[in-house]
């Protein structure tokens, strides 16, 4: 039970009015692009990406660059004007008739995410912009902003739980909030298995990650099935509510960020939500393995030998190698129990992604070129990067194993060892795994991102599930 006043989850996302006129009481902000020149409303302003006066008296309150027009910089700009006109209730912006599409779409993203917020207090009187008024004479733009909003409440979902504290938020919590959730959307439906099903079923994965913990690992299972739909697609998250490392035990530096080892399964909740909401036309299977890993009599060992759901054994070598351990379970029972089309797992897996890409890149590994191909573009469109990495098969030998079938963290690269961990156990599908341990916590802030959790991946993959919904040739 919550012994805390938790934000509500998910949280409250402001307003965006698209509209033909003015608004009145709504103060208002012009947009400057870059190298404008003259001064606007008597103040000079450089027009760069982000940088927000505002003005005392007169008819315009806030300047807001746009650098050179860039639909990304124009993310930015909506997300500085949302953390800087945080003390009044609502804002309208001119936007002209040359304005696109794509601009319109990045600035109401990064205005309903720039000023997100989550903090645990007993104070709720916080100011806030509640409304952004888009006034333009284009009424597309509607359908837009509509589409906008819905990527951006799987990001803030997605971030409300991974900010969630884990004192707070164990297994069962993030399962019964998963169905709650579930509940509010027409056509989503959830299942959550316990620890006696996962013991039942075989689920040793999951058991022996879950096993030092007082509170019992769960197994999360949302479908989504709309009438017509001719493809499935499986999404599986790591749902590691706390990391400790377990026996293995992590340095106490930086192991209260370990609330967001779940940013995975927060992601895929919150897409498989989203994907429902939009009543997208693709089948989907969302699973989140939810366990606590900690230290206890009764924790998993180096050098244990666990037996997975299907059968397949593996050699554990570390226990703060948690996460694969979960995910093959989940990914061994969602293919041989749902017979998807593709599979895609998300995951804050491995530190090694971090030292190669940075905090602002995802890492992707596929079997499967289109695969791959469309998850960037996907992310490509909805302001998420990810960088392919190659999943080389000179190191596959390395995760066979010796007492079992698979080791579970072999040495050498540590990212592309991890994936072809993983590769082991889906059965030569088309399959991507996407390691977010980099962009899924932000330490400051920039465009639409805020400190803590960021809800990276989430809109990627509901923008993929929009495209392959209607494209027939994956394979």
């Amino acid at each position: 039970m919550a012994r805390f006043p938790l934000p509500s989850v998910p949280s409250r996302l402001i307003e965006v009015e698209v509209a033909g006129s003015p608004r009145r009481g709504a103060e208002v902000a012009v947009l400057v692009p870059a190298g404008a020149g003259e001064p606007v409303a008597g103040v000079p302003h450089s027009g760069k990406p982000g940088e927000v006066r505002r003005l005392p008296g007169g008819d315009v309150h806030w300047l807001v660059g746009i650098g050179e027009g860039e639909p990304a910089q124009w993310r930015t700009a909506g997300a500085a004007l949302a953390r800087e006109a945080a003390d009044v209730k609502a804002v309208q912006v001119e936007l002209g008739g040359d304005v696109t599409g794509d601009q319109v779409a990045e600035l109401t993203l990064g205005a309903l995410l720039g000023g997100y917020r989550f903090k645990v207090t007993a104070d709720s009187g916080r100011p806030a912009l509640r409304t952004l008024r888009l006034v333009t004479p284009e009424g597309g733009h509607q359908r837009i902003v509509d589409r906008v909003r819905a990527l951006a409440e799987a990001s803030a979902l997605a971030r409300d739980l991974a900010n969630t504290p884990s004192n707070i938020k164990n297994p069962e919590w993030l399962a019964d909030t998963a169905a709650r959730l579930a509940a509010e959307v027409p056509g989503l439906t959830a299942t959550v298995r316990d620890e006696q099903w996962l013991a039942a079923q075989g689920f040793g994965g999951i058991l022996a990650v879950g096993g030092g913990s007082a509170s019992p690992p769960r197994l999360i299972e949302l479908t989504y099935r709309p009438r017509g739909a001719v493809r499935h697609l499986l999404l599986v998250g790591k749902g590691i509510t706390f990391d400790t490392g377990g026996l293995s035990i992590k340095p106490a530096d930086g192991m209260h960020l370990m609330r967001t080892d779940m940013a995975g399964g927060g992601a895929v909740i919150a897409a498989a939500r989203a994907i429902a909401s939009l009543r997208l036309p693709v089948r989907v299977t969302a699973l989140v393995p939810a366990a606590e890993n900690h230290v206890s009599g009764s924790s998993y060992r180096p050098g244990d030998v666990v037996r997975h759901y299907g059968g397949r054994t593996t050699e554990v070598a570390n226990t703060d190698a948690e996460g694969r351990m979960v995910l093959a379970d989940a990914l061994a029972y969602g293919i041989r129990r749902f017979t998807p089309d593709a599979v895609i797992d998300v995951a804050t897996l491995t530190g090694a992604m971090k030292v190669a890409l940075g905090l602002r890149t995802g890492g992707l590994f596929a079997t499967d070129d289109k695969l791959a191909d469309g998850i960037r573009e996907a992310g490509a469109s909805v302001g998420e990067a990810w960088w392919r990495m190659p999943l080389l098969d000179a190191h596959a030998d390395a995760v066979r194993g010796e007492l079992a079938d698979v080791k579970q963290a072999p040495g050498g690269p540590g990212g592309i060892t991890a994936a072809l961990f993983l590769r082991e156990f889906t059965e030569g599908l088309p399959w991507a795994h996407l390691d977010i341990a980099g962009p899924a916590r932000a330490e400051k802030p920039y465009a639409e991102v805020v400190p803590g959790a960021t809800g990276f991946a989430a809109r990627t993959l509901v923008a993929f599930a929009e495209s392959f919904g209607t494209d027939q040739a994956v394979r």
